[in-house]
């Protein structure tokens, strides 16, 4: 039996790229969003997984954007679950699957860059060519953001999660 991977997040275009994942390579996939940084916590995790059922295998995941002063410390205050962390933000992971950027980047930067690519992209919403370039590239976002020092700008850990989903599935 496959682990279930338990991601919190913090808004709707988390929520909607952890969707498309679930659904395209059809892994059990549990999305607990709109969590804001106040009051994500161990307890917060705990409750939510209470009602569900768990095995040990089961993976705990936040994906949370940088962008917010104190995030990361207060994040890894959590010491069962992977980071999935995007300095400035989601966006720019979303840029790892068409292009390389290493210049320090502000979330409007990286919204930009995107809209520039897919000129439809609008926060938690994807277009169906979008959508096919998250799935076929995904293993180039990875290796893009695997080259980056996690939690500086620009960076992100998201490919934590796809790495290990993509693994379940081979």
């Amino acid at each position: 039996m496959n682990p279930t991977f338990f991601v919190f997040c913090e808004g709707k275009t988390e929520a909607a790229y952890v969707d498309l994942l679930r659904r395209s390579f059809r892994v059990p996939v549990e999305i607990i969003a709109r969590v804001s940084d106040s009051n994500i916590s161990q307890s917060y995790i705990d409750r939510c997984k209470r009602d569900k059922f768990t095995t040990p295998e089961d993976k705990t995941f936040l994906m949370f954007d940088l962008d917010v002063p104190g995030m990361l410390e207060h994040l890894r205050k959590i010491k069962e679950a992977v980071l999935l962390l995007s300095n400035p933000c989601i966006e720019y992971w979303f840029v790892l699957h068409y292009k390389d950027i290493n210049k320090e980047l502000s979330s409007s930067e990286c919204l930009t860059m995107l809209k520039n690519i897919d000129a439809d992209y609008q926060k938690g919403v994807f277009s169906t060519a979008m959508k096919r370039v998250f799935i076929d590239t995904i293993e180039d976002a990875a290796k893009r953001a695997k080259s980056k020092e996690a939690y500086t700008n620009p960076s992100s850990t998201i490919h934590l999660l796809t790495d290990e989903i993509t693994k379940s599935k081979k």
